[in-house]
């Protein structure tokens, strides 16, 4: 058991550092191009905040562990709205950008009741997974051509590289290779403390895997908000939770298919609860209010209690 503890925690602190190296590494090029800061962060953050969830979840998909492949993403996107953003709204108000409230936010949801729709075979077959991918692949095009479209001069004007280039492809390249050793590290603990303690793989995915591979986005969004900088944070779990979806799920599910009848109606009702509840919260005064944050950590805790129950 100890040493199944160990490895989670090895595998968590190298998906951190895998994460942060990537994230810095792509943001900075992103910049270099003169890409806004709203769209750095439903993009390159986060995908790249993403990225210890398409790590674990394909690892899972090829070691056939459904249960760990899905309730990781299903967990984190929980996870980001209740826990994240809820801390980053604690930390200070987080204002509302009115892209992310009338774009981006009901696409979130839309996505989320499209996944839903998906599952209903109890599985997400291959073709599911090219569906999801190609929705993706558009959000990421179509974000890039709105923004160019709304803030043309700003793109076009890229700010001043502060570092050489090669360092950040070399902190892209570094940050991916701790990704899939610290997901293989995590995926291996994980699975022996389940069987260890003789509880389900797919709780064990929805809570420590969930968080633990959300960490990057807990660190990113909970910095943004601290520094002021909303668009970052808002922009980091939205846009986490639309490529988990698109992203995460789509490519995981074209490597190998994936079994959605782990799930119980209790996760997807959380799924549904917390998309749909960002959005008044946003609405409501323009921003995410401490608390709001409060009534999101208090609905995921509760969430979290009846999982384990």
């Amino acid at each position: 058991m100890v040493q199944s503890i160990l490895l989670v925690l090895i595998g968590l602190a190298l998906l951190a550092v895998g994460a942060e190296m990537l994230v810095r590494g792509s943001s900075s090029l992103a910049l270099r191009l003169g890409v806004a800061p709203l769209v750095v962060g439903l993009t390159i953050v986060a995908i790249g905040t993403s990225a210890p969830e398409l790590a674990v979840s394909v690892g899972a998909a090829l070691e056939h562990n459904s249960a760990i492949a899905l309730g990781n993403v299903v967990g984190s996107n929980i996870a980001n709205i209740g826990l994240i953003l809820a801390l980053g709204a604690l930390i200070r108000p987080i204002a509302s950008n009115p892209q992310a409230v009338k774009r981006d936010v009901p696409l979130m949801i839309a996505i989320t009741f499209a996944l839903l729709a998906l599952m209903r075979d109890g599985e997400i077959s291959r073709l599911d997974g090219a569906l999801l991918l190609g929705g993706g692949i558009a959000y990421i095009v179509w974000t890039y051509v709105c923004a160019r479209k709304n803030n043309g001069r700003a793109l076009d004007d890229p700010p001043r590289a502060h570092r050489a280039a090669w360092i950040d492809l070399a902190l892209i390249v570094v940050g991916l290779g701790l990704l899939v050793f610290g997901a293989r590290a995590l995926l291996d603990g994980a699975i022996a403390i389940a069987q260890a303690l003789g509880i389900s793989q797919i709780i064990i995915a929805l809570t420590i895997v969930a968080v633990g591979t959300s960490l990057p986005e807990l660190a990113t969004t909970v910095i943004a908000s601290h520094k002021g900088e909303a668009d970052i944070g808002i922009g980091n779990a939205v846009g986490s939770n639309i490529f988990n979806i698109l992203l995460i799920l789509g490519v995981t599910a074209l490597v190998q298919p994936i079994t959605a009848r782990d799930l119980r109606l209790l996760d997807l009702g959380a799924l549904i609860f917390f998309a749909l509840g960002l959005l008044p919260m946003m609405i409501h005064g323009n921003r995410l209010t401490r608390l709001d944050g409060a009534l999101l950590l208090l609905a995921y805790a509760a969430y979290v209690v009846l999982l384990v129950l």
